[in-house]
Formats: C-alpha cells, structure tokens, sequence
C-alpha cells in the first residue's frame, strides 16, 4: 500500500513544498493538492517546485477538471513537468465542484469528462486527438506517461472510471462505501473489456492522530468535520438526481445530509467551516480517519483487503507536521513492510 499527502495551495507556496519534503521523508510517494484557481494559489507552479526538492514523489491534483484550463494547456503542462523531471505526474480528474462553482459554473458533464481524459492522456503521452474539432499533436513529446485518475461517488460516474480511467479516486475513507464503489468501478472495467485489477484505488481522507483520550478524538472530530460538508455537495447532486432512496446510491452516503443548509466555498476545506455543522459525529468517524496510531494502522489494513492501493492523506487540520510524522513513524512502515 503506498501513501499521498493532500494540501490545500495557500499561501506561502513555500510551505507547501515544504510539507511535501517532509511527507517524502516519512515515506509518503505522491504528493496532491486542490485545483481552484480563485481559491488557492496555481498549484502547476508549485508543482515544479515540489518536484525540484524531492527525488520520487509523483505529484499531481485531486482533482483538476476539463473545464478551468483547455484541454491542450493541461495535457502539455503535465508533459512539460514530466520532460524536466521524469514523468512523475499523474492527473487527478472529476467534474469540478469548487473550481466551477466559484466562478459561476455548472460542473461538467460525464460525457465531457469522458471525452477529456482520453484527450489529455494521449496528448501527454504524445499521441494525437481531437480537440473541439481538430486534430491536435504535442509533437515535441517523447516516452511521456500520465497515468489519468478520476474522482466518482454516482453509479454514472463509478461506471465512467471503470471504463476510461488509470485509477479511481474515492474521497472518503468508510469501509462499506469503499467496498461498494471498488466493486462497482471493476466490473465496470470487466464489461469494457479491461483488466479489473489495472485500475488503481486511491482512498482519500483526513487523518487526525490523536492520544487516545475522549477529549483528543472530540477535537480531532472538530477539526475534521469540514470533511463532511465538502463530501456532502456530491451528495446532494448525487440524491437531486436519483433521490434519497434510491438502489442507485447508497443510503450509507446520502442520509446525512437531510440537515444541510447550504454551503459557502469561502470556507471550502478548512477547519471550522460554519456550514458543517449538521455532518454528526458518526460521519466524521466513518469517512475520517481518527485516533491513536493504532487505529488508523487498523482501517488502513482494512482499506487494504479491500483493494485500496494508496491512501491520500488530507491535512486541513492543525496538526499537519504530527500527522505526517506520526504515518511516518507508525502507520507507513505498518502497511509496507
């Protein structure tokens, strides 16, 4: 099982190469960030710096989407630092929620986001595609590779990323609904023809290392409940389409949001997100990972029987440095010896 650390691009960037210095350090192999343009800081800039400062770390954004940047411009950036540092990129994909909805947009269709991984793979790779209706080459590429990873919670969207996608990448960490969606994205895979066992399973999630005490769990929870309300966005899309009981979606995942208000992006990500509070201490629990080491040593092997291959730790909490550290010293060398 290999691990990633995932930030947020605020300001100062030289933090964030720092951080991921550190997450190499501790053994961490990739290195993620949000994709929001008006919210954060460029994260492509700060990726040629964090690939600079380390040796192995593949780094990338989870997730990127096909509608901020023109398909052409994300597919030679990627290749660019792929050139100067040896293809060590990978392209976390979705819809698009905040980067989209912050400027006024609707997130993009599933029938877009198809068409775009297959474009921004094989221009990156060197290989041609159409392009809003011209063929288009990035002819200066050579032995580029960028493995294309997409973000799903929907049955639509599940199916999608058996189809086309290198990887899939699931932002929460509860064992039922992982098991649920790894099944659902590999026979997806299977009806398409594809090896199931190709795609590659990223579970992503907040990791809070506590001391074990009721008090470090209950602000370990409150540090993370912005979790809860940043997943709860795809729910909602996901139960105004299918409604809140439906075979399609789990109830596991849609139940907890009937409490939902609304949602400000000013706050999108961080601790004390003001529009969180109906996301009950059970969710935070189940999509989060809480607790002395030992616990998250134990979700981790369990994330493992259930095919997860790496586990991407969000660290939008005020424990970043312990929380890298501890994985380094404990949880890490647990799941990879």
């Amino acid at each position: 099982m290999e691990f990633g650390l995932v930030l947020q691009t605020d300001p100062p960037g030289s933090a964030v190469v720092g951080l991921m210095r550190r997450a190499e350090r501790n053994g961490f192999r990739y290195g993620w960030t949000f994709d929001s343009a008006v919210l954060w800081q460029e994260p492509f800039v700060i990726y040629s710096r964090i690939l600079e400062h380390t040796r192995r770390l593949t780094v990338g954004p989870m997730v990127t989407n096909p509608g901020t940047r023109t398909w052409e411009v994300t597919a030679s950036t990627f290749a660019t630092l792929n050139e100067m540092y040896g293809n060590r990129t990978v392209c976390g994909i979705g819809r698009g929620d905040s980067a989209m909805r912050v400027a006024g947009r609707s997130p993009n269709t599933l029938a877009r986001l198809g068409e775009a991984i297959d474009v921004i793979r094989d221009l990156a790779e060197g290989r041609e595609a159409v392009v809003d209706g011209t063929p288009v080459r990035l002819a200066w590429v050579r032995e580029g590779r960028l493995p294309v990873w997409m973000a799903a919670y929907g049955p639509k969207a599940l199916a999608l990323a058996g189809q086309k996608a290198d990887g899939f990448i699931l932002q929460l960490a509860d064992t039922f609904l992982t098991e649920w969606m790894v099944k659902a994205v590999r026979r997806a895979a299977a009806d398409a023809g594809r090896d199931p066992a190709a795609v590659t399973i990223c579970v992503a999630a907040p990791a809070y290392v506590t001391d074990g005490t009721p008090a470090g769990l209950a602000h370990a929870r409150e540090q993370c409940r912005w979790f809860g309300g940043m997943v709860g966005n795809h729910v909602a899309d996901l139960a105004a389409r299918y409604g809140e009981h439906s075979d399609l979606v789990p109830e596991e995942l849609t139940a907890y949001i009937k409490e939902r208000q609304g949602y400000d992006y000013a706050h999108h990500g961080r601790a004390g997100n003001p529009d969180t509070a109906f996301v009950p201490d059970a969710v935070v629990d189940r999509f989060c990972v809480l607790g002395p080491p030992a616990a998250h040593i134990e979700r981790m092997q369990q994330l493992r029987e259930l095919g997860v291959d790496q586990f991407a730790l969000y660290a939008m909490h005020d424990a970043r440095e312990a929380a890298i550290d501890a994985y380094g010293e404990n949880v890490i060398p647990a799941l990879t010896s």
